[in-house]
Protein backbone atom coordinates (compact mmCIF):
# COMPACT_ATOMS: atom_id res chain seq x y z
CA UNK A 1 0.00 0.00 0.00
CA UNK A 2 1.32 3.46 -1.29
CA UNK A 3 1.65 5.76 2.01
CA UNK A 4 1.41 8.12 0.08
CA UNK A 5 -2.10 7.47 -1.58
CA UNK A 6 -5.02 9.80 -0.60
CA UNK A 7 -7.10 7.55 1.17
CA UNK A 8 -10.45 7.73 -1.04
CA UNK A 9 -13.92 7.53 0.39
CA UNK A 10 -15.20 4.33 -0.39
CA UNK A 11 -18.94 5.65 -1.17
CA UNK A 12 -18.69 9.39 -2.45
CA UNK A 13 -21.10 11.54 -1.81
CA UNK A 14 -22.31 13.67 -4.65
CA UNK A 15 -21.92 17.12 -4.34
CA UNK A 16 -25.03 19.00 -3.22
CA UNK A 17 -26.55 21.39 -6.38
CA UNK A 18 -27.42 24.87 -5.50
CA UNK A 19 -30.68 25.67 -3.72
CA UNK A 20 -32.75 27.64 -5.28
CA UNK A 21 -34.79 30.84 -3.32
CA UNK A 22 -38.33 29.66 -3.17
CA UNK A 23 -40.56 32.00 -4.20
CA UNK A 24 -44.16 32.24 -2.66
CA UNK A 25 -46.99 32.71 -5.01
CA UNK A 26 -49.94 34.71 -3.67
CA UNK A 27 -53.44 32.83 -2.84
CA UNK A 28 -56.04 33.15 -5.68
CA UNK A 29 -59.70 32.47 -4.32
CA UNK A 30 -61.43 30.32 -7.15
CA UNK A 31 -63.60 32.86 -9.61
CA UNK A 32 -67.29 33.42 -8.21
CA UNK A 33 -69.83 32.18 -10.16
CA UNK A 34 -71.93 34.90 -11.84
CA UNK A 35 -75.73 34.80 -11.76
CA UNK A 36 -77.16 33.71 -15.16
CA UNK A 37 -78.72 37.03 -16.90
CA UNK A 38 -82.26 36.08 -17.04
CA UNK A 39 -83.56 37.48 -21.00
CA UNK A 40 -86.03 39.30 -21.61
CA UNK A 41 -88.76 37.00 -23.06
CA UNK A 42 -88.42 34.90 -19.58
CA UNK A 43 -89.12 38.02 -17.60
CA UNK A 44 -92.51 38.72 -19.89
CA UNK A 45 -93.51 35.33 -19.52
CA UNK A 46 -92.79 35.44 -15.55
CA UNK A 47 -94.91 38.67 -15.81
CA UNK A 48 -97.47 37.10 -17.62
CA UNK A 49 -97.68 34.20 -15.59
CA UNK A 50 -97.68 36.84 -12.58
CA UNK A 51 -100.70 38.66 -14.69
CA UNK A 52 -102.90 35.57 -14.96
CA UNK A 53 -102.06 34.12 -11.29
CA UNK A 54 -105.36 35.22 -10.25
CA UNK A 55 -107.65 33.49 -13.08
CA UNK A 56 -105.90 30.60 -12.60
CA UNK A 57 -106.63 30.71 -8.37
CA UNK A 58 -110.33 31.47 -9.47
CA UNK A 59 -110.56 28.49 -11.84
CA UNK A 60 -109.06 25.96 -9.51
CA UNK A 61 -110.33 26.62 -6.47
CA UNK A 62 -113.73 28.07 -7.18
CA UNK A 63 -114.54 27.00 -11.09
CA UNK A 64 -113.53 23.62 -11.30
CA UNK A 65 -115.60 22.79 -8.05
CA UNK A 66 -118.38 24.14 -9.53
CA UNK A 67 -118.12 22.39 -12.93
CA UNK A 68 -117.77 19.21 -11.88
CA UNK A 69 -120.86 19.56 -9.64
CA UNK A 70 -122.70 20.60 -12.04
CA UNK A 71 -121.19 18.00 -14.18
CA UNK A 72 -122.55 15.14 -11.17
CA UNK A 73 -125.67 17.08 -11.42
CA UNK A 74 -126.17 16.19 -15.34
CA UNK A 75 -125.55 12.28 -14.40
CA UNK A 76 -127.91 12.17 -11.20
CA UNK A 77 -131.47 12.81 -10.40
CA UNK A 78 -132.36 15.43 -7.76
CA UNK A 79 -135.22 14.54 -4.97
CA UNK A 80 -136.25 16.61 -1.65
CA UNK A 81 -137.16 14.58 1.12
CA UNK A 82 -138.19 16.57 4.04
CA UNK A 83 -136.06 14.50 6.88
CA UNK A 84 -133.45 14.15 4.89
CA UNK A 85 -133.01 17.69 2.08
CA UNK A 86 -132.23 17.25 -1.22
CA UNK A 87 -131.16 13.17 -2.38
CA UNK A 88 -129.34 12.68 -4.94
CA UNK A 89 -129.26 9.50 -7.08
CA UNK A 90 -126.91 8.59 -9.60
CA UNK A 91 -128.72 7.72 -13.14
CA UNK A 92 -126.54 7.63 -15.79
CA UNK A 93 -127.03 9.39 -19.05
CA UNK A 94 -131.10 9.47 -18.63
CA UNK A 95 -131.06 13.35 -17.98
CA UNK A 96 -129.24 12.96 -21.94
CA UNK A 97 -131.82 10.80 -22.93
CA UNK A 98 -134.56 13.12 -21.85
CA UNK A 99 -133.24 16.41 -23.28
CA UNK A 100 -132.98 14.68 -27.19
CA UNK A 101 -135.49 12.52 -27.36
CA UNK A 102 -138.21 13.34 -24.95
CA UNK A 103 -138.29 17.18 -24.29
CA UNK A 104 -139.82 18.27 -28.10
CA UNK A 105 -137.94 21.89 -28.36
CA UNK A 106 -134.60 21.74 -27.36
CA UNK A 107 -132.97 19.87 -30.19
CA UNK A 108 -135.11 22.42 -32.39
CA UNK A 109 -134.39 25.49 -30.50
CA UNK A 110 -130.27 23.93 -30.04
CA UNK A 111 -130.50 23.90 -34.40
CA UNK A 112 -131.62 27.69 -34.42
CA UNK A 113 -129.57 28.98 -32.09
CA UNK A 114 -126.47 27.32 -33.83
CA UNK A 115 -127.78 28.66 -37.34
CA UNK A 116 -128.42 32.18 -36.31
CA UNK A 117 -125.36 32.45 -34.53
CA UNK A 118 -123.24 31.15 -37.71
CA UNK A 119 -124.51 34.46 -39.36
CA UNK A 120 -123.76 36.59 -36.99
CA UNK A 121 -120.23 35.43 -36.25
CA UNK A 122 -118.72 36.51 -39.63
CA UNK A 123 -121.00 39.49 -39.67
CA UNK A 124 -119.33 40.49 -36.29
CA UNK A 125 -115.56 39.99 -37.47
CA UNK A 126 -115.88 41.28 -40.78
CA UNK A 127 -117.92 44.66 -39.05
CA UNK A 128 -115.39 45.52 -36.95
CA UNK A 129 -112.21 44.86 -39.15
CA UNK A 130 -113.70 46.92 -41.79
CA UNK A 131 -114.60 49.84 -38.92
CA UNK A 132 -111.15 49.43 -37.71
CA UNK A 133 -109.20 50.02 -40.64
CA UNK A 134 -111.52 53.03 -41.46
CA UNK A 135 -110.66 54.39 -37.79
CA UNK A 136 -107.13 53.33 -37.91
CA UNK A 137 -106.86 56.10 -41.26
CA UNK A 138 -105.22 59.74 -39.74
CA UNK A 139 -108.74 61.14 -40.02
CA UNK A 140 -109.42 64.54 -37.80
CA UNK A 141 -111.45 63.38 -34.60
CA UNK A 142 -110.61 59.46 -34.89
CA UNK A 143 -110.55 59.50 -31.28
CA UNK A 144 -114.43 60.84 -30.83
CA UNK A 145 -115.37 58.04 -33.82
CA UNK A 146 -113.34 55.14 -31.66
CA UNK A 147 -115.65 56.13 -28.59
CA UNK A 148 -118.86 55.79 -30.67
CA UNK A 149 -118.53 52.87 -31.82
CA UNK A 150 -117.22 51.78 -28.46
CA UNK A 151 -120.39 53.06 -26.33
CA UNK A 152 -122.86 50.41 -27.62
CA UNK A 153 -119.96 47.83 -25.69
CA UNK A 154 -120.52 50.27 -22.27
CA UNK A 155 -124.43 50.46 -22.54
CA UNK A 156 -125.14 46.49 -23.16
CA UNK A 157 -123.18 46.07 -19.71
CA UNK A 158 -124.46 45.85 -16.13
CA UNK A 159 -127.76 47.35 -15.54
CA UNK A 160 -128.25 48.23 -19.01
CA UNK A 161 -127.71 44.70 -20.36
CA UNK A 162 -130.47 43.10 -17.78
CA UNK A 163 -132.69 46.12 -18.91
CA UNK A 164 -132.18 44.85 -22.51
CA UNK A 165 -132.54 41.50 -21.40
CA UNK A 166 -135.77 41.33 -19.75
CA UNK A 167 -137.12 43.32 -22.01
CA UNK A 168 -136.32 40.90 -25.14
CA UNK A 169 -137.80 37.93 -23.08
CA UNK A 170 -141.53 40.11 -22.05
CA UNK A 171 -141.56 40.71 -25.92
CA UNK A 172 -140.78 36.80 -26.48
CA UNK A 173 -143.73 36.10 -24.03
CA UNK A 174 -146.22 38.40 -25.34
CA UNK A 175 -145.39 37.29 -28.52
CA UNK A 176 -144.35 40.34 -30.74
CA UNK A 177 -140.87 40.36 -31.81
CA UNK A 178 -141.50 43.19 -34.06
CA UNK A 179 -141.13 45.36 -30.88
CA UNK A 180 -138.19 43.55 -29.61
CA UNK A 181 -135.61 45.69 -28.33
CA UNK A 182 -132.47 43.49 -27.93
CA UNK A 183 -133.01 41.39 -30.73
CA UNK A 184 -131.75 44.08 -33.27
CA UNK A 185 -134.35 44.03 -35.20
CA UNK A 186 -135.73 47.46 -35.03
CA UNK A 187 -137.59 49.54 -37.71
CA UNK A 188 -135.05 51.70 -38.53
CA UNK A 189 -132.94 49.10 -39.46
CA UNK A 190 -135.50 46.84 -41.36
CA UNK A 191 -135.28 46.45 -44.94
CA UNK A 192 -137.97 44.77 -47.86
CA UNK A 193 -137.40 41.15 -47.63
CA UNK A 194 -139.49 40.92 -50.80
CA UNK A 195 -137.25 43.22 -53.04
CA UNK A 196 -133.97 41.62 -51.30
CA UNK A 197 -135.15 38.01 -52.58
CA UNK A 198 -136.46 38.95 -56.23
CA UNK A 199 -132.99 41.22 -56.81
CA UNK A 200 -131.13 37.47 -55.36
CA UNK A 201 -133.68 35.94 -57.56
CA UNK A 202 -132.64 38.03 -60.48
CA UNK A 203 -128.79 37.54 -59.90
CA UNK A 204 -129.75 33.43 -60.32
CA UNK A 205 -128.46 33.05 -56.87
CA UNK A 206 -130.34 30.92 -54.30
CA UNK A 207 -132.91 31.87 -51.68
CA UNK A 208 -130.43 30.44 -49.12
CA UNK A 209 -128.28 33.56 -49.61
CA UNK A 210 -130.97 36.01 -48.99
CA UNK A 211 -132.58 34.94 -46.57
CA UNK A 212 -128.89 34.87 -44.54
CA UNK A 213 -128.37 38.74 -46.22
CA UNK A 214 -131.72 39.73 -45.09
CA UNK A 215 -131.11 38.33 -41.40
CA UNK A 216 -127.93 39.78 -41.07
CA UNK A 217 -129.21 43.18 -42.24
CA UNK A 218 -131.78 43.26 -39.75
CA UNK A 219 -129.70 43.02 -37.33
CA UNK A 220 -127.11 45.12 -37.82
CA UNK A 221 -127.60 47.09 -34.64
CA UNK A 222 -127.04 43.98 -32.80
CA UNK A 223 -123.68 43.60 -34.51
CA UNK A 224 -122.78 46.91 -33.87
CA UNK A 225 -123.52 46.55 -30.07
CA UNK A 226 -121.07 43.06 -30.30
CA UNK A 227 -118.28 44.56 -31.95
CA UNK A 228 -116.44 46.89 -29.66
CA UNK A 229 -114.62 44.55 -28.30
CA UNK A 230 -112.93 42.92 -31.72
CA UNK A 231 -112.57 46.70 -33.12
CA UNK A 232 -110.21 47.67 -30.16
CA UNK A 233 -108.35 44.32 -30.84
CA UNK A 234 -108.24 44.90 -34.36
CA UNK A 235 -106.93 48.65 -33.97
CA UNK A 236 -104.45 47.49 -31.41
CA UNK A 237 -103.29 45.18 -34.05
CA UNK A 238 -103.00 47.40 -37.21
CA UNK A 239 -101.48 49.74 -34.98
CA UNK A 240 -98.83 47.33 -34.47
CA UNK A 241 -97.65 46.95 -37.99
CA UNK A 242 -94.32 48.94 -38.27
CA UNK A 243 -94.73 51.95 -40.94
CA UNK A 244 -91.74 50.90 -42.38
CA UNK A 245 -93.34 48.48 -43.99
CA UNK A 246 -96.05 50.33 -45.98
CA UNK A 247 -93.23 52.99 -46.79
CA UNK A 248 -91.11 50.28 -48.84
CA UNK A 249 -94.80 48.89 -50.28
CA UNK A 250 -95.23 52.42 -51.77
CA UNK A 251 -91.67 52.93 -52.86
CA UNK A 252 -92.41 49.20 -54.58
CA UNK A 253 -95.45 50.92 -55.94
CA UNK A 254 -97.96 48.96 -54.41
CA UNK A 255 -101.67 49.81 -54.17
CA UNK A 256 -103.51 50.07 -51.22
CA UNK A 257 -105.64 47.54 -52.35
CA UNK A 258 -102.17 45.13 -52.75
CA UNK A 259 -101.17 46.09 -49.53
CA UNK A 260 -104.15 45.46 -47.72
CA UNK A 261 -104.20 42.00 -48.71
CA UNK A 262 -100.50 41.64 -48.91
CA UNK A 263 -99.60 43.42 -45.68
CA UNK A 264 -102.22 44.59 -43.41
CA UNK A 265 -104.12 40.98 -43.34
CA UNK A 266 -101.52 38.50 -42.94
CA UNK A 267 -100.20 41.06 -40.60
CA UNK A 268 -102.97 40.86 -38.27
CA UNK A 269 -104.32 37.51 -39.33
CA UNK A 270 -103.49 36.05 -35.49
CA UNK A 271 -105.57 38.70 -34.49
CA UNK A 272 -108.98 37.52 -36.46
CA UNK A 273 -108.41 34.11 -34.84
CA UNK A 274 -108.81 35.55 -31.72
CA UNK A 275 -111.38 37.90 -32.71
CA UNK A 276 -113.30 34.82 -33.83
CA UNK A 277 -113.25 32.57 -31.00
CA UNK A 278 -113.93 35.39 -28.40
CA UNK A 279 -117.19 36.40 -31.09
CA UNK A 280 -118.45 32.73 -30.91
CA UNK A 281 -117.81 32.08 -27.51
CA UNK A 282 -119.44 35.60 -25.97
CA UNK A 283 -122.50 34.77 -28.49
CA UNK A 284 -122.80 31.32 -27.24
CA UNK A 285 -123.14 32.57 -23.65
CA UNK A 286 -125.03 35.82 -24.06
CA UNK A 287 -127.95 35.75 -21.83
CA UNK A 288 -130.16 36.56 -25.22
CA UNK A 289 -128.75 33.43 -26.87
CA UNK A 290 -132.17 31.63 -27.46
CA UNK A 291 -130.34 28.32 -25.75
CA UNK A 292 -129.30 30.15 -23.00
CA UNK A 293 -132.93 30.96 -22.24
CA UNK A 294 -134.19 27.85 -23.30
CA UNK A 295 -132.13 25.96 -20.67
CA UNK A 296 -132.56 28.87 -17.83
CA UNK A 297 -136.39 28.33 -18.01
CA UNK A 298 -135.99 24.97 -17.98
CA UNK A 299 -134.32 24.94 -15.06
CA UNK A 300 -137.09 27.19 -13.40
CA UNK A 301 -139.98 25.73 -14.63
CA UNK A 302 -138.61 22.21 -15.57
CA UNK A 303 -141.21 20.02 -13.04
CA UNK A 304 -139.01 21.13 -9.51
CA UNK A 305 -135.51 19.17 -9.03
CA UNK A 306 -136.09 17.04 -12.75
CA UNK A 307 -135.52 20.55 -14.56
CA UNK A 308 -132.45 21.55 -12.53
CA UNK A 309 -130.78 18.26 -13.44
CA UNK A 310 -132.15 18.14 -16.88
CA UNK A 311 -131.58 21.74 -17.68
CA UNK A 312 -127.63 20.90 -16.38
CA UNK A 313 -127.49 17.92 -19.14
CA UNK A 314 -128.52 20.56 -21.30
CA UNK A 315 -125.76 22.66 -20.65
CA UNK A 316 -123.46 20.66 -20.88
CA UNK A 317 -124.47 19.43 -24.34
CA UNK A 318 -124.07 22.79 -25.59
CA UNK A 319 -121.05 22.94 -24.12
CA UNK A 320 -119.84 20.48 -26.05
CA UNK A 321 -121.59 22.04 -29.49
CA UNK A 322 -119.61 25.00 -28.67
CA UNK A 323 -116.06 23.32 -28.18
CA UNK A 324 -116.84 21.83 -31.22
CA UNK A 325 -117.57 24.26 -33.07
CA UNK A 326 -114.26 26.25 -31.43
CA UNK A 327 -112.38 23.07 -32.10
CA UNK A 328 -112.93 23.37 -36.42
CA UNK A 329 -112.74 27.22 -36.55
CA UNK A 330 -109.48 26.91 -35.29
CA UNK A 331 -108.40 24.16 -37.52
CA UNK A 332 -109.68 25.63 -40.08
CA UNK A 333 -108.42 29.03 -39.47
CA UNK A 334 -104.66 27.68 -38.40
CA UNK A 335 -103.80 26.57 -42.22
CA UNK A 336 -103.90 30.56 -43.19
CA UNK A 337 -102.78 32.28 -39.89
CA UNK A 338 -99.31 33.93 -40.53
CA UNK A 339 -96.86 34.08 -37.47
CA UNK A 340 -94.17 37.21 -38.05
CA UNK A 341 -90.71 35.73 -37.41
CA UNK A 342 -88.67 37.92 -34.37
CA UNK A 343 -84.84 36.49 -34.92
Amino acid sequence: MDNGAKLQPQNPVPPRAPMTPRVSTPMVSAPKKRRKAVSLDKRKARSGWLFVLPFVLGLLLVYLPVIAESFRYSLSSMTFDSSAGFVIEFIGLENYQEALFVDPDFVQTLLSGIKGLLIDIPAIVIFSLFIAVILNQKVLGRAVFRTIFFIPVICATGIMGTIASVTSQYNDYIGDQSQSINNGQLESFSINADMITMLFENMKIGTEISDVVISAVNGISSIIERSGVQMLIFLAALQSISPAIYESCAIDGATTWETFWKITFPMISPMILVNAIYTIIDSFTSESNVVMRYITNTYNTGGGEGGQTVSAAMAWMYFGVIILIVLVVFLIMKAYIFYQRRD
